[in-house]
């Protein structure tokens, strides 16, 4: 891993869903190692509680990562942004007879909107710099969806193309703009089960990549602290082989 250069180390970080669970942890995590971080959720007293264990580098701000109005404003009095973590996401474990249009658009409108009006956002001000980290929770669920979760699995699979699509929109044009998928796993959070990871324990994973700023992580997806790897074609396969090529190894998530 890379050092962390200084102007991501003394940046701002947004971190969206930061009133619980992961988020929560996250946004502890980076402001323990020195970020300024601005923590984005619905909830004014979670937030608060956040801010009691993060410290004073942590700053709450109200806001619905849905409505693109208010991400807009937030984001205009918060000025640039050096890192985004997209994490806010809703789990309404729904079977799908018992979905509305109306309530199963909302879902989407938090896991894949939000996703959208934030990334948006943030970009406003890595462009003019060429430069910014946007990294953003992910899940396989929508390789492998469980019963009740046709929302959620629709929309986190929808946020996963959204990571390829601006991949391929910016990353000739701006390098310096690193964009990655980060699975944490099972958590012990309400959105996951009791037995999971300590969301503190993924925290300390999801933060150093956060600041591991690598143009080659361009695009890239981990799942805990290990790169999940592209699956090669027979004929890619092949030709490695005949060309002594060595097999692509995945990289490891070091916590600082």
């Amino acid at each position: 891993m890379t050092p962390t250069p200084d102007w991501l180390a003394q940046g701002l970080a947004v971190v969206t869903g930061a009133g619980a669970g992961l988020g929560r942890a996250l946004s502890v995590e980076l402001c323990g190692r020195g970020l300024s971080v601005a923590g984005l959720g619905r909830s004014a007293d979670s937030l608060a509680e956040t801010a009691s264990l993060a410290g004073p580098r942590f700053s709450a701000h109200v806001c619905d990562v849905s409505d693109a109005r208010a991400v807009d404003e937030t984001f205009a009095a918060l000025g640039p942004v050096a890192l985004l973590v997209n994490n806010a996401a809703t789990y309404p474990r729904r079977d799908f007879l018992d979905e509305t249009g109306a309530s199963f658009m909302a879902t989407v409108a938090t896991n894949l909107g939000g996703v959208v009006h934030c990334s948006r956002a943030a970009l406003a001000s890595m462009v003019e710099t060429g430069r910014g980290r946007i990294l953003n929770v992910a899940t396989f669920a929508d390789l492998a969806p469980l019963p009740a979760s046709a929302a959620y699995s629709t929309s986190k699979g929808a946020a996963r193309i959204l990571t390829r699509a601006l991949v391929a929109d910016l990353a000739d044009r701006f390098p310096g703009i690193v964009i990655t998928d980060w699975m944490p796993g099972m958590l012990a959070t309400k959105m996951g089960v009791s037995e999971g990871l300590a969301p503190e324990k993924a925290a300390r994973w999801g933060a150093s990549l956060a600041l591991w700023h690598d143009p080659g992580l361009n695009g890239a997806t981990f799942e805990m602290d290990r790169e999940i790897l592209p699956v090669q074609g027979l004929k890619r396969r092949l030709a490695n082989l005949l060309l002594l090529r060595p097999s692509p190894r995945p990289r490891r998530i070091v916590p600082q």
